[in-house]
C-alpha cells in the first residue's frame, strides 16, 4: 500500500475532503490491480549495511557492499530467494511454455561451421540441432566424418565447453581449452591427434589466452597469478605470457613477458607467425592503445619494438619473410596497412601498403592475398589485394549484411566465408581466391522464411545534431500504428561494431510481430577511432543520448510507442539500458539490462575490469571524473518516488568478467525505491558465466523467459500473433 501511496504523490493527485471519496476509490483500484498484476511480489527488501566511501571530501553510502562477497552465504541465500521470487513471477505467463517450445523447434537445425585442414585431416564443427555444445568433427580423405571432441560429454549439464583450440604445425598434436560454469578461468589440455589420447597433465589457472604453437616442442600461453581471495570476483591486473614446453610441469613454464610490477599490463598475447619464423608480442594496459614487439625464433633475437606506447593499436597481420605487414590506426584513425622490415620495425621507417580511407578497415589473409573488409554505414564491402598492393578485385557479396571469414592459410586456394542479416541465417561460401568465383558450400534448412520480412536502414539525428545509423528489421507489411511490440538494442563502447547477423531468437521475436531495432551509437567501432572516443569518459553521456533519440525516433515514426517498447543490452550494453532506464523511466515499458556493467564507482576494483578505464575513467582518477561517473552511473541513480519500468535483469552465477554484484546491487536499490506497480526481478542463471558456451538449453530458457516478461508487461494475455488474429477474427 506504501507504494500506492508513492505512485499517487509521484503523479500529482492532491486529497482534499471534496475528493476524499474519489481518491479512495482510486486507491482501491490500484489496490486491486497491484493484487492482480503483483499479486506474489514480496521483494524481501535486501538488508542494508551502510559502508562509506570518501571521494574528493565527497561521501558516498553503499548499502549492499555485502552482495560483492561471491563466496558469503548470504549472498547465496539472497540469490536463492531472489531466483524464487523471479521463476515464481515467470512460471505464471500464460504463453511461456509456448515460446520455449517455438524456441526449441526452430533452433533444431543442423549447423555446419566452414571446414579447415590440420595435417592429414580435414575438420569441422556440426550442431544436429539442440546439442548443447558444438561437435568438433574430422575427416580423412573421401572417408566419413568422425566426431573428434564432443564437449557434450565434458560435464554432464552441458555447462563446460570448448573454449579454444590450435594444432601443432603438422597437425599431429591439439591443444584445447575448456571452460567450467561460464568462467573466463581456463584449463589446457594437450593430446594426441591420432590416438586422442591425452599426453601430459593439464594447465590450469589459464585466462583471457590463446594457444600459439611453437613448430610441435611447445606453445606460448597467458595468464594471472590466481587470486589469493575468489577467483570469480578478485582483481587481477598482471598478465603474463609463458612458454609450456611439452613433457614438463607447468611449474617449470618459461615467463616470457609481464610480471613487471612498474608495468600493468592487463592484456598480454603471444603467437608464432605461420611460417614458425616470429613470435609476437602484444601487450595492453587497457581495452584500447597496445605495446607490439616481435623476436626471431631463428636467430633467438632480443625483442624489437614495432610499436613502444600504448597510444595506438596496431597488429601483424602476416610477414613475408623479413617484411612485416601491419594494420594500424596510428596516425589513421580508420586503420591503414603499413610495411616495415622486422630489423628495424619502428614506427619512424613504416610505409603506407594501403593507406586509410573514408570507412573503417578490417584485415585478414588467405591464399597469398589479403582482404580487406569495410564497414560502409556498419554494412560489409570486401576488397582483394596481392602482396605487391595491388587490388585484385570487389568481393560482390549475396545481399547487403555482414560477411565473415575471408581468411586461411598461404598455400589454400580455396577459402570459406559466411554471410547474413537480420532476417537472413548465415550462410558459407565457397570462393576461389585466383578466380574470384565463389558458390554455395552449406545453407541452413531452418523453419523460418526469410522472404517475409526486411530491413530498413534509417538515419536520426542524436541529441547533439550528430547523424546515428539504425537498422530496423520487421514483418513485411508492418501497420505503423504505434502498437508494435519492439525491442531497441544496444552496445556503444569499446570499439565494438554491431553488424547485422541473424539470431533465432530475434526471429521467433519478429514472427510475433515483433520489431528489432539496432542503432550503431557512439562508443561502437563503426566509424573509427573518432566515433569510439565520441562516447568515452567524458563523452558517455553522448552513447545514452544516441539510444534515447533512436527510441524517441522509433516512437514518432510510430513503429512503438512508451508502452510497447522494451530496451535491452549485455555488459557495457546492460550500462546501456541501466543509464537509460534510470535517465528517462517513461521512455519505455520493459527494461532488460544484461550482465552489466552498474556500478561505475567501483567497476575497475573487481577481476579485470580496470583494463576498462580507457572507456570509462575511474573514480579515483580525478574530482571531475569521480562526479561523471556518479551523475549517471545506474546503481547511484536509483530514486525514490519513481515510476521504472518493468524490469528483468538477467546475470550469471559464474560470471567473473562483469562480475554478478553489479546486477545485485541495482536490483536492490529497485525494489527498495520504485515507486511504481511494474515488477523488478533478477533472474540468475547458476553455472553460468558472461554469455560464452552457455548450453543451448540454458540459452532457450532464458529466451523465453526474456520475451514472456516483456510481451506479459506489454499487456499481451496471449501471443501478438493470436491477439491480432483474435482481433481480425
Amino acid at each position: 500500500m506504501n507504494k500506492l501511496v508513492d505512485f499517487l504523490k509521484y503523479n500529482n493527485y492532491k486529497v482534499s475532503i471534496e475528493r476524499k471519496s474519489f481518491l479512495l476509490i482510486i486507491i482501491f483500484s490500484l489496490f486491486i490491480i497491484s493484487c492482480n498484476y503483483n499479486s506474489s511480489l514480496d521483494y524481501h527488501i535486501t538488508k542494508k549495511i551502510p559502508v562509506v566511501d570518501t571521494y574528493f571530501e565527497t561521501e558516498i553510502i553503499d548499502n549492499y557492499r555485502w552482495l560483492e562477497d561471491d563466496m558469503s552465504s548470504e549472498t547465496e541465500d539472497w540469490v536463492s530467494k531472489q531466483n524464487e521470487l523471479t521463476y515464481d513471477y515467470l512460471n505464471k505467463i500464460p504463453f511461456r511454455d509456448e515460446l520455449k517450445t517455438r524456441l526449441s523447434d526452430l533452433w533444431n537445425y543442423e549447423k555446419i561451421s566452414a571446414p579447415f585442414k590440420e595435417g592429414e585431416y580435414t575438420y569441422f564443427y556440426k550442431n544436429s540441432g539442440l546439442q548443447n555444445q558444438m561437435v568438433l568433427y574430422r575427416q580423412l580423405g573421401d572417408n566419413n566424418p568422425e566426431v573428434f571432441l564432443d564437449p557434450n560429454t565434458f560435464s554432464i549439464d552441458g555447462t563446460t565447453s570448448l573454449a579454444g583450440t590450435s594444432f601443432s604445425k603438422d597437425g599431429s598434436l591439439l591443444a584445447y581449452s575448456i571452460s567450467e560454469g561460464g568462467s573466463d578461468w581456463r584449463k589446457i589440455i594437450v593430446m594426441n591427434v591420432e590416438s586422442n589420447q591425452i599426453i601430459e597433465d593439464t594447465l590450469v589457472d589459464v585466462k583471457f589466452s590463446g594457444i600459439s604453437w611453437k613448430s610441435n616442442d611447445g606453445f606460448y600461453y597467458s595468464s594471472y597469478d590466481k587470486p589469493k581471495g575468489s577467483e570469480l570476483s578478485e582483481k587481477t591486473d598482471q598478465h603474463k605470457l609463458y612458454y609450456h614446453k611439452l613433457e614438463t610441469s607447468q611449474k617449470s613454464d618459461k615467463l616470457i613477458y609481464g610480471g613487471n610490477k612498474d608495468e600493468k599490463n592487463r592484456y598480454i598475447r603471444g603467437y608464432v607467425t605461420s611460417d614458425n619464423r616470429f613470435l609476437v608480442i602484444n601487450a595492453a594496459k587497457k581495452t584500447t592503445g597496445n605495446k607490439l614487439f616481435i623476436k626471431d625464433l631463428r636467430t633467438n633475437s632480443k625483442l624489437r619494438t614495432i610499436s613502444g606506447d600504448y597510444d595506438s593499436n596496431t597488429y601483424l597481420l602476416d610477414n613475408k619473410g623479413s617484411k612485416l605487414f601491419l594494420v594500424t590506426d596510428y596516425s589513421a584513425p580508420n586503420n591503414r596497412i603499413v610495411t616495415v622490415s622486422s630489423k628495424n620495425p619502428s614506427k619512424s621507417n613504416w610505409k603506407d601498403f594501403i593507406q586509410e580511407k573514408e570507412f573503417v578497415l578490417n584485415a585478414s589473409k588467405c591464399g597469398g592475398y589479403f582482404f580487406t573488409r569495410y564497414m560502409v554505414d556498419a554494412i560489409s564491402k570486401i576488397y582483394q589485394y596481392d602482396y605487391s598492393g595491388k587490388m585484385i578485385r570487389e568481393i560482390k557479396l549475396p545481399g547487403i549484411g555482414s560477411a565473415r571469414g575471408f581468411s586461411g592459410k598461404k598455400d589454400q586456394d580455396e577459402l570459406y566465408f559466411s554471410f547474413s542479416n537480420y532476417y537472413t541465417p548465415s550462410t558459407t561460401f565457397k570462393y576461389n581466391v585466383k578466380s574470384g568465383d565463389y558458390k554455395e558450400y552449406w545453407k541452413p534448412s531452418i523453419d523460418f522464411d526469410s522472404s517475409n520480412y526486411e530491413s530498413k536502414q534509417i538515419f536520426y539525428n542524436s541529441k547533439d545534431g550528430t547523424r546515428v545509423p539504425m537498422i530496423i528489421t520487421f514483418k513485411k507489411g508492418l501497420e505503423l500504428n504505434a502498437k508494435n511490440p519492439t525491442i531497441l538494442y544496444g552496445y556503444g563502447g569499446f570499439n565494438i561494431s554491431r553488424t547485422p547477423g541473424f539470431g533465432v531468437a530475434n526471429a521467433v521475436w519478429m514472427e510475433q510481430g515483433g520489431v528489432y531495432a539496432v542503432p550503431n551509437i557512439r562508443g561502437g567501432g563503426e566509424y573509427g577511432r573518432k566515433w569510439h572516443n565520441a562516447g568515452i569518459q567524458t563523452n558517455k553521456q553522448n552513447v545514452f543520448d544516441d539510444f534515447i533519440a533512436a527510441a524517441e525516433y522509433l516512437i514518432e515514426n510510430k513503429y512503438t510507442s512508451s508502452e510497447f517498447l522494451a530496451i535491452r543490452g549485455g555488459s557495457n550494453g546492460g550500462l546501456l539500458v541501466g543509464a537509460t532506464m534510470t535517465q528517462r523511466p517513461d521512455l519505455m515499458k520493459v527494461a532488460l539490462p544484461a550482465v552489466g556493467v552498474l556500478d561505475m564507482l567501483r567497476y575497475h576494483k573487481f577481476t579485470a575490469g580496470a583494463g576498462w578505464s580507457y572507456d570509462y575513467g575511474t573514480s579515483e582518477q580525478s574530482k571531475e571524473m569521480f562526479e561523471y561517473l556518479k551523475g549517471y552511473s545506474p546503481v547511484h541513480n536509483v530514486k525514490n518516488n519513481i515510476a521504472y519500468p518493468a524490469t528483468l535483469i538477467t546475470t550469471g552465477d559464474h560470471d567473473d568478467r562483469v562480475v554478478p554484484a553489479h546486477s545485485f546491487k541495482f536490483a536492490a536499490e529497485l525494489q527498495d525505491k520504485d515507486a511504481g506497480l511494474n515488477p523488478v526481478l533478477i533472474r540468475i542463471e547458476t553455472n553460468a558465466g558472461h554469455g560464452s558456451g552457455t548450453p543451448i538449453s540454458k540459452t532457450i530458457n532464458q529466451y523465453a523467459d526474456i520475451f514472456g516478461f516483456t510481451l506479459y508487461n506489454m499487456g499481451y494475455k496471449v501471443l501478438p500473433e493470436k491477439t491480432k488474429s483474435k482481433i481480425k477474427g
